[in-house]
C-alpha cells in the first residue's frame, strides 16, 4: 500500500494544475516537481523512498503530496493514484518519468535483464496508466505524459534494449492518443535530447556483464557519450509547462535542440532506402484482392 506524508489535511486551495509525476526524487522528475510546486501547482510526487520526498513536504507544505510507490508493483500504483486523486479532488497531469537504462550490447544482455528493464519502463508506465485513466474519463479531461527520448525514434549501440523499451513506449502513446481522445483526454510523448541530469548515473544506468570481444566498441562508445554535450535541465520547465497548457498540445514533443536534425537524417535515410527497393516490396503483393 502506498505510503503517504502530508502536512495539514484536505486539499489546497491555491489555484492552478495537479499533478501525479513518478520518479519525482531526482533528475527531469525533481526539477518538473519543484517548478510546478513553485508556479502554484499541487503534485502528487511518488518515488520509491519516501524519504528522498521528505524536502518537498517541508517546502511546499500542503501543495505536495508524497508517496511511495515502485511502479514495478501493480497493487501500489493503483492505490497511490486513488490516493492522490482524493487527496486533491482531480488530477490534471499524469507525468510518467521513471525508469532507466540497460547498457549492454544485444549478445552481452540476460533476458532477465531485459524483462526488469521492461518491468519499469514499459510495465510500471502501463501500471500507472490503467490506474488513471477510469478516473480521468470521469473528470472528463486529463493529460498523459509520457516521458520518452530521441532513442524512441533512433537507436544506438550499446543500449539497444533501452531504446527497443522507447520504441514500444511511442507506439503504447500513439495508440493511447486515439483511443482516448473522444473522452476529452490528451496524450503527449516529451522526447529529450542528451541532458546533464542523473539519468548517466549510476543509479540510473544497469550493467550488463561485458565480454571481451566488445571490450574496444564499449570503452570508445562510452568516452564519445561522456565527451558529447548535453542540454541544461533547469532550462526546460518552461517548455513543459507550454505543452501541458496548450490548449492543442502536441502528440510528440521533442525537448532540446538535438533531436530535430538528427532525426531528419535518419528518416530521410529510411525513405531513401524504401523508395530504392520500392520496385521489389511492390512486385512481392502479388495480385491486387482483399487482405488475409
Amino acid at each position: 500500500m502506498a505510503q503517504q506524508q502530508t502536512a495539514g489535511s484536505g486539499t489546497a486551495t491555491t489555484p492552478g494544475k495537479v499533478w501525479f509525476i513518478t520518479g519525482a526524487s531526482r533528475g527531469f522528475g525533481r526539477i518538473w516537481t519543484e517548478a510546478a510546486l513553485q508556479r502554484g501547482d499541487k503534485v502528487a510526487a511518488t518515488a520509491r523512498s519516501l524519504a528522498s520526498l521528505a524536502d518537498l513536504q517541508a517546502t511546499y507544505g500542503a501543495n505536495v503530496l508524497t508517496l511511495a510507490m515502485d511502479v514495478t508493483q501493480p497493487d501500489q500504483v493503483t492505490a497511490a493514484v486513488a490516493q492522490a486523486h482524493a487527496h486533491f479532488g482531480r488530477l490534471d497531469v499524469v507525468l510518467n518519468n521513471a525508469g532507466y537504462s540497460l547498457v549492454g550490447t544485444i549478445e552481452e544482455a540476460s533476458a532477465a535483464d531485459v524483462r526488469a528493464l521492461y518491468e519499469t519502463n514499459i510495465f510500471g508506465t502501463l501500471a500507472v496508466i490503467q490506474a488513471a485513466l477510469p478516473l480521468l474519463r470521469a473528470q472528463g479531461h486529463g493529460h498523459i505524459i509520457g516521458i520518452s527520448s530521441g532513442l524512441g525514434l533512433v537507436s544506438l549501440p550499446l543500449i539497444g534494449y533501452y531504446c527497443s523499451s522507447k520504441w514500444a513506449f511511442e507506439a503504447i502513446h500513439d495508440s493511447l492518443a486515439t483511443e482516448i481522445k473522444p473522452f476529452g483526454l490528451h496524450v503527449t510523448l516529451v522526447e529529450p535530447g542528451a541532458y546533464a541530469t542523473e539519468f548517466g548515473s549510476d543509479n540510473s544506468l544497469k550493467f550488463a556483464p561485458g565480454m571481451d570481444v566488445y571490450a574496444d566498441f564499449r570503452t570508445g562508445f562510452m568516452n564519445r557519450l561522456k565527451e558529447s554535450e548535453g542540454g541544461d535541465p533547469q532550462a526546460t520547465p518552461p517548455a513543459l509547462f507550454a505543452v501541458v497548457d496548450a490548449a492543442e498540445p502536441p502528440l510528440r514533443f521533442f525537448l532540446g535542440s538535438q533531436n530535430l536534425p538528427w532525426v531528419r537524417a535518419a528518416y530521410a535515410e529510411r525513405l531513401a532506402t524504401w523508395e530504392q527497393w520500392a520496385p521489389v516490396s511492390d512486385a512481392a503483393q502479388g495480385t491486387t484482392g482483399k487482405a488475409h
